[in-house]
């Protein structure tokens, strides 16, 4: 390429000079030299331009092949973490298990890679294992290690989902279907669907101020605690059908803007919807509530026919 350029110059040079000569006799010998020059100049300035362009779009090819030789070693470093952290949740200790634990939280929240939805999954995984509560100070002391393990699970879920006031977030599903947990607090979060079938909830548990986007199912599920529902949003199904407590549950001040359903559940403590909002009707077919309860109007009316 070299090699033509230079040649490409000299007939530039002296095809521009020879014009001159010809068309216009009486121009100067230097002059025309000098016009001649500048046009084989202007060839090779094109030459260098382009091989300029060319080192430009070598060198930019070169980053990109090595940035994505780095984001490929980065990913199967990750994933190589992510492995032996699962594979540590089955550990017999329950130091290692608790590591294991934050080495998953932490991939989530440093990796490129979106390992957020697969990590909750896992904790919620972890959390349905089956595993009595409450606990009494005489108990097994590995069970109580045990639930220091659950405790950090709780945690950590808490932790990876997005605040309630934080705009476009992505929405993230938890699944506690038939688990046993204690404070559990996604209060001031915001959940994709969240399925908690048959679960069981003990002391104090908290989703006041929660947003949820998706579906919530709280079917079957049971409160021996206090249960915090209050100044929340359900945009989705909001189901409470079967739904057995025996202490307080709260939702007032709760935004109902999907289907909503109390069907036969049954609450022994305090209940209260003071100040909730239904998009539709609930239905609340076999309700039966005792004890200290703040109802909307024409629920007592309903209640009454259960009765």
């Amino acid at each position: 390429m070299l090699a033509t350029t230079i040649v490409g110059a000299v007939g530039a040079f002296l095809l521009v000079a020879g014009w001159l000569f010809v068309v216009d006799s009486t121009t100067a010998k230097g002059e025309a030299i000098k016009t001649g020059g500048l046009a084989g100049g202007a060839v090779i300035a094109l030459y260098a331009l382009w091989l300029n362009d060319r080192r430009r779009r070598t060198e930019e090819a070169r980053q990109h092949l090595e940035g994505l030789r780095t984001d490929h070693d980065r990913s199967r470093v990750a994933d190589e973490r992510f492995a032996r952290a699962v594979e540590l949740l089955g550990h017999d200790a329950d130091q290692v298990r608790v590591g294991a634990l934050h080495a998953l939280a932490g991939l989530a929240e440093s990796s490129e890679k979106d390992y957020r939805q697969t990590v909750l999954n896992i904790l919620c995984s972890y959390l349905r294992r089956p595993f009595e509560l409450p606990l009494t100070a005489e108990a097994d002391p590995e069970r109580h290690r045990e639930l220091e393990v659950r405790l950090t699970a709780q945690q950590l879920i808490t932790k990876l989902l997005p605040h309630a006031d934080l705009p476009d977030a992505p929405h993230y599903d938890l699944n506690l279907t038939n688990a046993s947990v204690e404070y559990l607090d996604l209060a001031h979060r915001q959940v994709g669907q969240f399925v908690a079938r048959s679960a069981k909830f003990y002391r104090a548990n908290a989703f006041h101020h929660t947003t949820f986007h998706g579906d919530a199912h709280f079917t079957g599920a049971e409160n021996h605690g206090r249960l915090y529902v209050h100044d929340s949003v359900f945009h989705g199904k909001a189901w409470f059908s079967n739904f057995a407590s025996d202490d307080e549950v709260d939702f007032h001040a709760t935004d109902f803007r999907g289907a909503s359903k109390f069907a036969f559940g049954a609450y022994k403590g305090g209940f209260s919807l003071a100040g909730a909002k239904f998009a539709t009707r609930a239905d609340i077919r076999g309700l039966r509530v005792t004890g200290k309860r703040d109802l909307p109007a024409g629920w007592l009316t309903d209640l009454e026919g259960n009765a």
